[in-house]
């Protein structure tokens, strides 16, 4: 099962897209530093961790930044007015307790604001806020207090949340996407006896934005083979049809097939299920329809490289309660330490 503390301590790390210097960074780098033979931070801050080997160059790519919010203007009372950085529902911000990162590893709290239901119009209640309407409270009672707390005209915010058990096999936490895959790439960087592989692990950044940290990595690493790790989504929940859920909990890693960002190459598509069944590895298939990973950056890097994906199922998804099976991301290290292993002896 899960190293749980080693997952606590990169999922609680604040690092939201493009400030991903203010604590998850330092993280990733002490977890790789025992399995790997260097590591290094490029020019847009990915980490890089490599594994030397003489055989095929091969790019496994989990990102390390989480959604967040931005200060983008203090009310003369102290509240703050925020926008979204990557893909933040409003309706997820409401009545609930966030972390305002005024340096790094350094936070205070705040919570967000809402009117309160006694007041609104009876119109307004079946309504979901608008960016417009979405404040946070730090406790400020002018702009020059929460000046003094540290807030400034970009700073950045993640919601208060912690890596907890649900039940026998799930885990609840924030920013299960993506630190549950950079997790899975230490550990598999941990496990990994024996590779002519030339491994490149890469914790990206800027990856909820538009995929950027994996396009500047990629064009710097120029893989022979590249592999992204993410969530996907798992909505196998009351009122979804079977045919839409995606993946279920439980039910094992997800081999991508495709998503909005990348058809993989079906030749490693077929190989990674092969794989699966060799070692008895649980699976299932990932067709996204509605969100892309690092693979689509990295399959057009360059003349192009043959690109696979490999999918930990999660509910709730972009929220403050993103759950996963533990069930799920033991079979994701199985499956990435096996493509590691066997990887020289493909054949596209």
């Amino acid at each position: 099962m899960v190293d749980f503390e080693l997952l606590k301590r990169i999922i609680e790390a604040p690092g939201v897209t493009g400030y991903e210097f203010l604590g998850v960074r330092d993280v990733v780098i002490e977890a790789f530093k025992p399995y790997v033979d260097e590591i290094k931070v490029d020019k847009l801050g990915n980490v890089i961790a490599h594994k030397k080997g003489s055989g095929p160059k091969v790019m496994l790519a989990g990102h390390m930044d989480q959604i967040g919010l931005m200060v983008t203007h203090i009310e003369k009372n102290g509240f703050l007015r925020v926008a979204p950085v990557g893909g933040v529902d409003p309706r997820t911000l409401i009545a609930q307790r966030f972390k305002v990162w005024v340096g790094p590893n350094e936070y205070i709290y705040g919570v967000g604001g809402s009117v309160p239901p006694h007041i609104q119009k009876p119109e307004e209640r079946s309504k979901a806020p608008t960016w417009d309407q979405v404040f946070i409270d730090v406790g400020a009672e002018s702009k020059e207090e929460a000046e003094e707390m540290g807030v400034k005209i970009g700073t950045v915010i993640t919601w208060d949340g912690r890596l907890e058990r649900l039940g026998k096999h799930r885990l609840v936490s924030i920013a299960h996407d993506d630190r549950i895959a950079v997790y899975i790439l230490v550990e598999a960087a941990r496990q990994l006896a024996k590779t002519d592989a030339d491994v490149y692990f890469v914790a990206t950044v800027q990856e909820e934005v538009g995929l950027r940290g994996a396009k500047v990595s990629a064009f710097g690493i120029d893989p022979d083979y590249g592999f992204a790790l993410d969530v996907t989504i798992a909505a196998d929940v009351p009122g979804t049809p079977e045919h839409k859920q995606v993946t279920q909990l439980g039910k094992g890693v997800a081999i991508k097939i495709m998503d909005r960002s990348v058809i993989c190459h079906p030749t490693i598509v077929r190989w990674m299920e092969e794989l699966a069944k060799k070692h008895e590895i649980p699976y299932q298939w990932d067709i996204l329809l509605g969100g892309g990973t690092d693979a689509g950056a990295i399959h057009l890097n360059k003349a192009g490289v043959p690109t696979g994906g490999i999918s930990i199922p999660a509910r709730y998804i972009h929220s403050n309660t993103e759950v996963v099976d533990e069930r799920d991301v033991d079979a994701a290290v199985k499956l990435t330490v096996k493509v590691l292993e066997e990887i020289p002896e493909l054949k596209l």
